[in-house]
């Protein structure tokens, strides 16, 4: 199969903000030291926030900032400071992969301490083969998703302008960089609680805790229980996700909220109504003993939760079908290329110059031997050791693709990483115990599968991601490729050492390491006792089944994402809610343009501005984030402004976030004569 002699028709409309013609300094040390030191930096980080919160806050905007401010003393180029971007952003991925898997081995038993003997070089291992798998897995789709029309792509778009609006001149940069000091203010304010920035509300049906008795046959009583419970909450204050929703727009907003309505809104309750008392059968001791509220959330985490594995299982499958055409033209199109060769890289524009498929698939190789060694070496078994690294392999590029997928949709901060990683965690311990594999070893090698997939698709999401930055900036796919490999190996090297601190340190205190409340590693957790739950004959599969079932009967329906809807469900109920009055925000917009008749030009003109605002405004909150994750890493305490901060004055600050990136646009817009702006590239 010869190659390509033209672009395709979409290639052939894009214009990048560096063309392809233009020669500009990219790949510099410089530019490559400093995306490391930050990789490393915001790595740890983001390991330290995962653990103690189960969250990790995006390192794409304070890499973009860091790197835009530093490299800016010595005139750096928008290349150099995108290729620094992506080096430092990659660090929170494998943190990502690192805190959701690693501490399960401690948690399960698998490993008898977390000590450099006997944990370091197996979870490098995977954290390193993970890695480079990811950057490899979506090397070889990069072109028909990045090009895809349908994915917004809300970070990559965020990135982006904010490179673009340091070259553009005052305008753009003074619209950018107020709304990130803007962004900054509002997180800090919360952080130091002058408002509340969450509101939760425990809603009754009925009268939880009481109950009633009915005579049945042969005078008989069945005792039923009347009341059920769940907690809803307010839109959480966060620029972050109003910016994240206002990018994606009302209608993926609606879809991903959809999710959490189902899951808060009609199953937590009936879970609780019909359970009753026996709820705390089916979920681990001590979960929920602080109340209803408490109770509803252990409802969520360990019943519903699983019901939305098996619809993001369903829905994962439903997407790679759907890709299907895309995914088969992409590996064709590799696999032609290893039997005829790469062209040679003079021939080809810089913006399409990319790592030859012939050397993505001989990595991928040596990726999977080397995985290959290590699970035989984990598990003991030389059948159970093979079948892991295959299942790792299919499994980790198909979760690899689907990962890149929901970035497109909804931006890395809100990709549902450990939702994948359960649903690669059920596949592998399912073969496990069809092969006789139990115990330890069985629970180790389980691990071992899904946290090579864990890093993998954390990565692959993070690198499109970086791939769609550089493809609207103009830069060269190779020499991100390239970056990203040397920063995912170096992550990974240091990663296990900021988990030991932590570790080591809670023991110190008191605790018992991961899983303590002091350290509670929460999506480990869950982790740990679902590997054991299956390798141990203990799993609700019902309610895996029953989320797969649903999932499928949102196809029927002809959702357009199931996926979405399935990831509103894993997700929390606030963090959806923020996003959708993001997205709600964009809706109002829109219809005051409509309904002032604007052109298209004064429509892009709203565009460019509204999404330089969302963009800072999620930078400035992620800037916070770091600020805040240094001060608790240090035990430093930030000043408490009120011992009992309200929501309302929170809510109040959120309504007037909203109102600004409403009306500054719409002042914007300009005469309908006025030429149109470059459009913002999605």
């Amino acid at each position: 199969m010869s190659q390509p002699t033209s672009l395709p028709p979409s290639q052939d409309k894009h214009r990048p903000f560096v063309s392809e013609n233009t020669k500009m300094t990219e790949f510099t040390a410089r530019a490559v030291i400093l995306g490391l030191v930050m990789c490393v930096v915001l790595g740890a980080a983001n390991a330290y926030l995962g653990l103690r919160a189960g969250v990790t806050i995006a390192a794409t905007y304070p890499a973009a900032v860091i790197g835009m401010a530093v490299l800016r003393i010595w005139k750096g180029s928008v290349l150099e400071e995108n290729l620094a971007r992506t080096a430092g952003s990659i660090g929170e991925s494998v943190a990502a992969g690192a805190i959701f898997t690693v501490p399960a081995f401690v948690i399960a038993g698998a490993w008898p301490q977390f000590d450099f003997a006997h944990s370091y070089w197996q979870s490098t291992a995977m954290m390193v083969v993970g890695g480079i798998l990811g950057v490899l897995f979506v090397s070889l789709v990069r072109r028909v998703m990045v090009e895809d029309p349908s994915l917004p792509f809300p970070e990559s778009v965020a990135a982006a302008e904010i490179h673009k609006a340091g070259q553009r001149g005052a305008e753009a940069a003074r619209y950018l960089f107020w709304n990130i000091g803007i962004g900054a203010l509002v997180q800090l304010l919360g952080e130091m609680k002058l408002y509340a920035v969450e509101k939760d509300f425990v809603i009754r049906i009925g009268t939880p805790g009481v109950s009633s008795v009915r005579l049945g046959p042969a005078g008989s009583t069945n005792v039923i229980q009347t009341g059920g419970v769940s907690t809803f909450g307010a839109p959480t204050v966060s620029p972050a996700y109003l910016g994240v929703g206002y990018v994606i727009g009302p209608k993926l907003a609606a879809l991903q909220f959809s999710g959490a309505l189902l899951a808060w809104g009609m199953l937590v309750p009936l879970f609780m109504y019909f359970l009753g008392p026996r709820v705390s059968e089916f979920i681990p001791a001590g979960a929920g003993d602080e109340g209803w509220a408490a109770q509803a959330a252990a409802v969520w985490r360990y019943i519903v939760r699983p019901v939305a594995v098996g619809g993001m299982l369903v829905g994962a499958a439903y997407t790679l079908i759907k890709m299907g055409r895309k995914l088969t033209s992409s590996l064709g199109r590799a696999l032609a290329e290893v039997r005829t060769g790469a062209p040679p890289l003079e021939t080809i524009a810089r913006t399409e110059r990319y790592m030859g498929s012939k050397t993505v698939l001989a990595l991928i190789g040596v990726m999977f031997l080397f995985m290959l060694a290590l699970y035989i070496y984990i598990s003991g078994n030389v059948m159970a050791g093979s079948v892991a690294a295959v299942v790792m392999l299919i499994v980790g590029f198909f979760f690899s693709t689907v990962s890149g997928n929901l970035v497109g949709m909804i931006g890395s901060s809100n990709n549902p990483i450990s939702g994948l990683t359960l649903s690669t965690l059920i596949i592998a311990a399912l073969l496990m115990v069809a092969l006789g594999v139990r115990g330890k070893e069985g629970v180790a090698v389980v691990l071992g599968v899904a946290a090579v997939v864990c890093v993998s698709a954390a990565v692959a999401g993070e690198l499109l991601q970086d791939f769609k930055a550089g493809y609207i900036l103009g830069g060269t796919p190779r020499t991100i490729q390239i970056v990203e490999l040397v920063a995912v190996v170096l992550s990974s090297l240091v990663m296990w050492y900021p988990l030991y601190v932590l570790n080591a340190d809670n023991i110190k205190r008191g605790g018992t390491g991961f899983g303590d409340p002091g350290l509670p590693a929460p999506q480990a957790g869950l982790m740990a006792v679902l590997t054991q739950g299956i390798v141990g004959g203990d799993m609700a599969w019902p309610l895996v089944i029953a989320g797969a079932m649903f999932g499928l009967a949102l196809i029927l329906l002809r959702v357009p994402s199931p996926m979405l809807v399935s990831v509103g469900m894993y997700l929390p109920f606030s963090t959806c809610f923020s996003i959708f009055f993001g997205g709600m925000v964009r809706g109002v917009s829109d219809w005051f343009s409509e309904r002032a008749g604007h052109n298209e030009a004064q429509k892009t003109r709203m565009e460019s501005v509204g999404i330089l605002i969302a963009s800072g405004l999620i930078a400035g909150e992620a800037l916070t984030g770091l600020l805040v994750a240094t001060f608790r890493f240090y035990d430093w305490s930030l000043p408490e402004i009120l011992k009992e901060p309200t929501y309302g004055l929170g809510f109040v600050v959120l309504l007037g976030l909203a109102a600004a990136i409403i009306r500054i646009p719409f002042t914007k817009a300009g005469r309908p004569e006025d030429p149109a702006p470059p459009p913002v590239m999605m």
